[in-house]
């Protein structure tokens, strides 16, 4: 009933929104004569804050049109290399021909798959990583879809499911793929590298990198961990879980609903989101047009949210949050018993912040303590100071000082990685 409800209320809203966006218009009118008035300003700031706090925020664009590659701008377009029912593979795939005039025969940038958090914002929250690491790799990514959107009929989508679309994703994307893992995937990819070392898969990545996740939520916990742990799995299944309505194409599927997410999200931080609300008001009668650009910018990108599947959802709290099924050696993937002691030819990099509150210190490194079988010389830990969790993926610390450590790993994983024997048919064939 709440998904009922939460729709008819946004329904019933509607008409005042609309009234307020066309209010602020109104008053921001070059024929009002009392629009540059302390009044006027504050009227039209007033009916905007309304009308962006009570819109729904469609999932957004990515906007990524071009990059720079040794100081030269060249295209990039953004192709679908695998479509499946809960998510998109994305290529972001820059100009060859432009690409080739650069650098001319010289090795191809490193293929590097970046596996989006399914937690409730769409992947396009990750923006700011692609954008980083263009340059000098070839970038794929998970754009995870809305469950709301996906009929009954697509079947369950549960955390092995998830497991299932990074190994495919990797075998698709091909050889010598390298795996980045942005906070909560990150369990899952060191699975997914677990599985296919286990089976020896030809195609296993070269390297994962992992990056702010809980890998063992209980090193450090945050006040999300805590939250998890304290209540009883029962509680999550009768209080997190509602039914899509009609008319979207999911309707009839359970769900943990974006909305909801998106509340947790806010209440964590009550006091900040209202803080920036009010600053954003001023920032309009001000006529502080940057200002209040940057919020708009950020919180169309925060606002807009999705629908995961009850099956995936509570699974994540159960095994991850809860029974700490991986670092216990105790995650079942299809039956089997997930061995992160089997991978020991694919490079691990863990990154951390120094202030992140979602994923504590240490719960990102335990990767290392259950890859035991992976060379000191293939390891990496770094942990970035002065940064929340945000800025370990986003933001000038991640563009300046984490981005080029994660190149500099890949590139060495990448050498390391020469004398398997799939990457040696692989480079005899291409010569």
């Amino acid at each position: 009933m709440l998904y009922t409800a939460y729709e008819l209320a946004y329904a019933a809203l509607t008409p005042s929104r609309i009234a307020a966006g066309v209010g602020a218009k109104f008053w921001r009118s070059p024929f009002n004569p009392v629009a540059e008035s302390w009044f006027g300003r504050s009227a039209a700031a007033a009916l905007d804050v309304f009308e962006h706090a009570v819109r729904r925020y469609p999932k957004p664009e990515w906007g990524i049109e071009t990059t720079v590659v040794d100081g030269a701008e060249i295209g990039v377009e953004i192709e679908e290399a695998e479509a499946l029912d809960f998510c998109t593979l994305l290529h972001f795939k820059r100009d060859e021909d432009a690409l080739k005039k650069i650098r001319g025969d010289a090795e191809p940038d490193p293929k590097v798959l970046i596996v989006a958090p399914l937690s409730g914002h769409y992947a396009t929250l990750l923006r700011g990583t692609v954008e980083a690491m263009l340059p000098d790799h070839d970038v794929y990514i998970t754009d995870w879809a809305d469950a709301r959107h996906v009929p009954l009929s697509a079947g369950r989508f549960d955390l092995n499911d998830y497991i299932d679309y990074l190994i495919g994703f990797i075998r698709t994307i091909g050889p010598e793929t390298h795996a980045m893992a942005v906070c909560q995937p990150g369990p899952a990819l060191l699975a997914a590298a677990a599985v296919m070392a286990e089976d020896k898969d030809p195609l296993r990545p070269l390297s994962i990198t992992i990056m702010g996740s809980p890998i063992d939520a209980r090193r450090s916990p945050t006040l999300p961990n805590k939250l998890s742990e304290e209540r009883p799995y029962h509680w999550f299944e009768q209080n997190m879980i509602y039914t899509v309505p009609a008319p979207y194409a999911g309707a009839m599927r359970r769900v943990y609903p974006g909305f909801v997410q998106l509340y947790s999200f806010l209440s964590m931080n009550s006091d900040r989101h209202v803080n920036a609300h009010y600053d954003y008001f001023q920032h309009l009668v001000d006529g502080d047009g940057d200002s209040a650009d940057k919020h708009r910018n950020f919180y169309d990108e925060y606002l807009s949210v999705l629908d995961m599947t009850e099956e995936f959802y509570l699974q994540t709290i159960k095994d991850v949050f809860q029974e700490f099924a991986l670092p216990e050696g105790r995650f079942i993937h299809h039956g089997r018993r997930v061995k992160p002691e089997a991978i020991a030819d694919i490079a691990l990099m863990t990154v951390e912040g120094e202030n992140d509150d979602i994923s504590g210190i240490g719960q990102t490194q335990a990767a290392h303590d259950l890859c035991v079988n992976i060379p000191e010389s293939m390891r990496l830990d770094y942990i970035q100071p002065d940064v929340g969790h945000y800025g370990v993926f986003n933001g000038s610390r991640w563009r300046s000082q984490i981005q080029p450590r994660i190149a500099d790993f890949i590139r060495m994983a990448a050498k390391a990685a020469e004398k398997r024997p799939a990457v040696k048919a692989a480079k005899a064939a291409a010569e």
